[in-house]
Order: C-alpha cells, then sequence, then structure tokens
C-alpha cells in the first residue's frame, strides 16, 4: 500500500512560490539604476532580501521534495512491485524531512514585527548586590556580545561605566544586524545565585542585573529638534588613552520635553561621542513611543526594566545547579556555562514562539 504520511500543508506550496517571487522582485529593484541613487532604498531592499535569504533556501528544497514525493507515491502506488518497493522506501525518508521543512517554513513565513528586522540598543546595568551585580553585569555583556558573533552581528560599545574587580556598572552597546528581533524579550531583571568571589565563608548570594533592549530608531522615526536639546561637554574619566582627560570630548544630551538623559564617553572625539549620544537618545524614545501606543503590553522601558529589586525577575542563573531558568515561559536549562558563552538560541526561539502565540491570541 502508499504511504499515509503527512501530506504537504495545502497553503505552503503557494506561500514559498510567492516569496520566491517577492526574492526576484526585490533583486531586480536593487539592481536597477533607481535604487542606487537612493541608500535609504538601498538599505531597505537589503533588509528585506537578507529576511527572504532562509526561505527562499529552504522553499527551493521544499518544492523539489514535495515534487519528488508526489513522484514517489504515484510509482508506490503502481503495478510494478519491486518499483513500487523502491518508491516506499523512497517516500518513508521523503516525508520526515519534508514535515521538518514544512515546520520551519511555517516559522519564517509567520508576519513578523517590521522593527524586528531592526538594529538593537542593549543597556546593562548592575542591580542590587554591590560588587557581584557589577560582575555579573559584565557576565551578560560577555554572553551578548559572544551570541552576537555567534549571529554575525557588529558589536559596538557606546558607553561603559567600569565597576570594581573587573565588573561593569552601567554598559550600552550597539548591535547591527536585525539583532532586535532575536533580543527584545532580554529585557528585565536577571538574577544570579552563586558564591561571590569575594565570599570567604563559601556563602550563595543573590544579585542582580537589569536589560533593557531598544530597537535603534531611524531619523524618520524620531525628529529631534535643536529648540529640544541641551548639550553639555566635559572631560572623560576612566580608561581611553591618551586623549581621556585631556580634552573635553566627553558628551551629554538632555532632551528638554521629556527630560531623557544620555552621557557618551568612550569615542575619541566630541563629535563622535555626540553621534552616539544622538543615536542612542533616538531609540529612547522610539522606546517611548511604542511603549505610550502599545501600553497594553508592557513596551514601556520601566515596566520592562524595572527597579534591578531581585523580586522582579525575568530569569534566574543558578551557578550550583548550572541551571538557568526563564520564569516568563517556565523554561529551564541545564548549561548554563554554555548559556553564558552565547548559546543563547533555544531560549530566544523559545521566548520568540511565546510572542507569535500571544499575538495570534491578541489578532
Amino acid at each position: 500500500m502508499p504511504s499515509t504520511g503527512p501530506r504537504p500543508r495545502p497553503d505552503l506550496p503557494a506561500r514559498v512560490r510567492a516569496a520566491l517571487e517577492r526574492a526576484e522582485q526585490l533583486a531586480a529593484e536593487r539592481a536597477s539604476p533607481l535604487a542606487a541613487r537612493d541608500p535609504v532604498k538601498l538599505k531597505t531592499l537589503g533588509k528585506e532580501l537578507a529576511r527572504l535569504e532562509p526561505i527562499i533556501r529552504s522553499g527551493r528544497r521544499y518544492l523539489k521534495l514535495a515534487a519528488d514525493l508526489a513522484a514517489a507515491r504515484e510509482l508506490a502506488a503502481g503495478t510494478d512491485a519491486e518499483l513500487a518497493a523502491l518508491a516506499r522506501q523512497e517516500v518513508a525518508e521523503l516525508e520526515p524531512a519534508i514535515a521538518a521543512l514544512e515546520a520551519e517554513l511555517a516559522d519564517l513565513l509567520t508576519p513578523r514585527d517590521p522593527l524586528d528586522e531592526r538594529d538593537a540598543i542593549v543597556e546593562i546595568r548592575a542591580g542590587t548586590g554591590g560588587d557581584e551585580a557589577a560582575l555579573f553585569a559584565a557576565d551578560l555583556l560577555r554572553m551578548y556580545t559572544r551570541y552576537a558573533e555567534h549571529k554575525g552581528w557588529k558589536v559596538e560599545p557606546i558607553s561603559v561605566s567600569d565597576g570594581n574587580l573587573g565588573g561593569i556598572r552601567e554598559a550600552i552597546v550597539a548591535m547591527r544586524g536585525s539583532a532586535y528581533g532575536d533580543l527584545r524579550s532580554e529585557s528585565g531583571v536577571h538574577r544570579v545565585q552563586r558564591v561571590p568571589v569575594t565570599e570567604a565563608a563559601g556563602r550563595i548570594h543573590t544579585s542582580a542585573a537589569t536589560v533593557a533592549v531598544l530597537p535603534e530608531a531611524e531619523e524618520i522615526d524620531v525628529k529631534l529638534e535643536d529648540k529640544d536639546l541641551r548639550i553639555d561637554v566635559f572631560r572623560s574619566g576612566g580608561p581611553g588613552g591618551q586623549s581621556v582627560n585631556t580634552t573635553d570630548s566627553a558628551v551629554r544630551v538632555t532632551h528638554l520635553p521629556t527630560g531623557i538623559e544620555v552621557k557618551c564617553q568612550d569615542q575619541k572625539s566630541q563629535l563622535q561621542n555626540k553621534i552616539k549620544a544622538l543615536e542612542v537618545l533616538r531609540s529612547r524614545l522610539l522606546d517611548r513611543m511604542l511603549a505610550e501606543q502599545e501600553a497594553a503590553r508592557a513596551r514601556e522601558r520601566r515596566a520592562m526594566v524595572g527597579t534591578g529589586d531581585r523580586s522582579a525577575k525575568i530569569r534566574t542563573y543558578n551557578f550550583p545547579q548550572s541551571r538557568v531558568t526563564d520564569h516568563r515561559i517556565g523554561l529551564t536549562v541545564h548549561n548554563l556555562q554554555e548559556v553564558l558563552d552565547g548559546k543563547l538560541d533555544a531560549i530566544v526561539k523559545a521566548l520568540r514562539l511565546q510572542r507569535q502565540e500571544e499575538k495570534s491570541e491578541e489578532g
């Protein structure tokens, strides 16, 4: 008898073909002289093509295997016993491969929030726990940096305030490469349970750090008026080479209508620090605007981050048990060191799936 295994989802081939046609259209537009004269359009086309790349790769393989499966099923139902036996074997091999591709494509073809394709501004701050909290904040910065390297993103430090013993009080970095979609659920209080390096008695302490992930704003999103800004310059402090403490290169930008303040001193010149500070300010203002528009989804930055109190945690990193638990989705993994080394894929995927399910319920 021919196999009665899973059939291709009825609408999936059509959706895959539509995506392939869209990719061809985008490639043609990007190659046009009109796009070459418009850097913004060129960047937009490039981002959409990059988003479609995994769909194109998996979609072409899916369509080929689906055609092979249809042919094999036809042969399996034929009168030639030897040929039918070979065809049934091929069907048994093709069905699981197609099922896996269907699941992958269903996820890839799920409509994304346009903001997911944005670069991200990641802000990490030490919370409750003194020097141990600063050390944990440094661990989180290293974790996200390693994850970015794994994803092929570019990491640009914007501002880093060092703590004691190699910890950090605050770090602000830009992650270039459609990072916001993966990192947006990292916002909140992260709690660590371990024996601090400063603890002589070997007792386990609990400390916390806050993470805020903002979509990078483009100039078209947030228009900054000169009359709304106060820009102060001051002398840089801390590590930074010969230029530090010799010139007023550090910059503080205050957005007067909202009171939002951004400081940047890690770049080599006053102009570079001003550019970076304005970049962070735009992202914070965009996040504020989105929060006001979508208050029901708790997008407001302070709600995401909280106060740094241990009780308001979204995730716990327990060193004695080598355990990481995300309290929002009840996910626990026992590979803490791998997670801190940037292997966040399982957690990121689970959180993305939760967001998609919530969006479906809202719809």
